[in-house]
């Protein structure tokens, strides 16, 4: 699948979404900020990435957390994952929240995300009064235990 891909003024020195390794399902998204932002417990920010895409209809752009920063670090996607969907134009950000104990700084060029191109179904509604018996019925929240 091929993807339209706009670098932005604000990050023509930074590379493009990139796979990696050769088995990796996520690019990472680099941070496109003109200075250093340091992240404190609690903070949330926007972080911008210097790229507008044109995903195809029919699939979306899922923002997901990188592992390393948030075993590590505690900074994680406030909205894992953000979606960007098929009709949108406008920058690529990431929202991340800073749950670690040391301030966090976000310099230039940042791996702060990974963005994952998935396909989706769309569905229509079939209302009814009784939906089909299953063993697990409407068991939830821990109802299948822990082993």
């Amino acid at each position: 699948m091929k993807v339209a891909i706009k670098r932005l003024p604000h990050a023509v020195d930074l590379p493009l979404p990139a796979y990696a390794t050769e088995g990796a399902a996520g690019m990472d998204l680099l941070a496109a900020v003109d200075s250093d932002q340091i992240l404190h417990r609690g903070d949330i920010v926007a972080v911008p990435t210097g790229i507008s895409i044109a995903v195809p209809q029919g699939a979306e752009a899922q923002v997901r957390p990188r592992s390393g920063l948030a075993l590590k670090f505690g900074l994680t996607v406030l909205n894992a994952p953000g979606t960007v969907d098929s009709d949108y134009r406008g920058e690529v950000k990431v929202i991340l929240i800073h749950h670690g104990k040391e301030p966090f700084t976000i310099s230039r060029g940042l791996k702060i995300a990974q963005l994952v191109i998935a396909q989706y179904t769309r569905i229509e509604w079939n209302e009814t009064v009784e939906l089909e018996a299953t063993s697990r019925a409407d068991g939830g929240f821990g109802s299948t235990g822990l082993r």
